[in-house]
């Protein structure tokens, strides 16, 4: 495993909401000797934890769907949000993006509702099931289509995606900055209750 002098000593979570974002939900998929991978939601707003489901196509790659719901000030309606991280293929996909539809259902019913993370389709086939649930992915909705995140050195798939139901969209961006972090680059999106 690579080692970098600079790491921070904490968790990952820990340091990357230090200063900035008040409340923090990791959910851990998989675990190896030297560490761990999952999915995670920062919120400069109160969180209220939700599980993080199990959502692996196959043995040998852990996927899981975090679930939160952010109340914003003295707002009556909570917002859920669901971190995903889909399976490399096509039709591991096709079975998560089932059971995920079926979890937002149970889980937040009509509710405003986000469902963001790295979803591994760069041939858009997950868009047309998620705008028959009610969904828009934010880049499609401003631009025509979704951005392109995949790999951050000089991006040509668009992998990364912010789907929102029950919100209305104000702009997107991709961060470029996220260039030295990940692989991928991180995405971010202005939304206003409807």
């Amino acid at each position: 495993m690579r080692r970098f002098s600079q790491w921070p000593l904490t968790e990952l979570t820990h340091y990357l909401s230090e200063d900035f974002w008040r409340d923090w939900h990791y959910g851990k998929n998989a675990e190896y000797p030297d560490g761990h991978h999952g999915n995670a939601i920062l919120s400069k707003h109160p969180l209220s934890k939700g599980n993080n489901y199990d959502i692996s196509a196959y043995r040998f790659e852990k996927r899981g769907l975090l679930h939160s719901m952010i109340q914003l000030g003295d707002a009556s309606r909570l917002i859920h949000c669901f971190c995903v991280h889909l399976a490399l293929f096509e039709r591991g996909r096709e079975r998560q993006l089932i059971e995920i539809i079926r979890h937002i259902e149970e889980l937040a019913g009509a509710a405003p509702t986000i469902v963001a993370g790295d979803f591994n389709d760069w041939r858009n086939r997950v868009g047309e099931p998620m705008r028959e649930a009610g969904f828009n992915e934010v880049f499609e909705m401003l631009t025509g289509s979704p951005a392109k995140t995949f790999p951050s050195i000089k991006p040509m798939l668009a992998m990364d995606r912010i789907y929102v139901r029950g919100l209305k969209i104000h702009s997107a961006e991709i961060l470029y900055e996220w260039l030295k972090l990940s692989d991928h680059l991180g995405i971010t999106a202005q939304l206003e209750l409807e």
